[in-house]
């Protein structure tokens, strides 16, 4: 899995053999757009007719034999402005939003949050969420001072998951 933010909410994933390019349109206007979307199999918003599903129930689907058709990426809504991809032998990805943050399941133990916003809420979000699930990774995608603010405030509460900030136009690999 790889991960590369542009700024905003705009984020560019790698993932089941999938380019998905979320929310480009967000990009600063410096982002040269034939970088954000060169090769996509996806383009999406957060606002995007996309199937919605209860995070509480939803469960990963068991990988597949090698010789069995490759499964697709699939992009799930699982809040006001929150995704989640699927795909076969990679960690689930969730991506934040500005909404609120969503429930999460027991299959959120081990995967991978991307925090996309800065809003008023989020450390008191995060530090829920944190006392719920255990993820492998916590990405956080957000200006600077946010990115202090809130590195302080969860650090604690983290329980073995790992932390990183992302730098826009940088790749982060999982």
């Amino acid at each position: 899995m790889k991960l590369t933010w542009f700024g905003g909410t705009a984020l560019r994933v790698y993932v089941g053999g999938e380019i998905v390019v979320i929310d480009a349109e967000t990009a600063p206007a410096v982002v040269d757009r034939g970088e954000l979307l060169a090769g996509a199999d996806r383009v999406l918003a957060f606002g995007d007719a996309i199937a919605v599903i209860d995070p509480t129930a939803w469960r990963p689907e068991p990988v597949g034999r090698a010789i069995d058709e490759p499964l697709a990426t699939d992009v799930f809504r699982i809040g006001d402005s929150a995704l989640l991809l699927a795909a076969a032998a990679e960690p689930p990805l969730v991506l934040l939003g500005p909404g609120e943050l969503p429930r999460f399941g027991r299959w959120a133990d081990g995967g991978v949050i991307v925090l996309l916003s800065a809003r008023e809420a989020l450390v008191a979000e995060v530090t829920a969420m944190l006392d719920v699930a255990r993820p492998r990774l916590v990405a956080l995608a957000v200006d600077e001072q946010t990115l202090d603010l809130v590195i302080e405030e969860i650090a604690e509460h983290l329980g073995g998951a790992g932390l990183v900030s992302m730098e826009p136009g940088l790749a982060l690999e999982v």
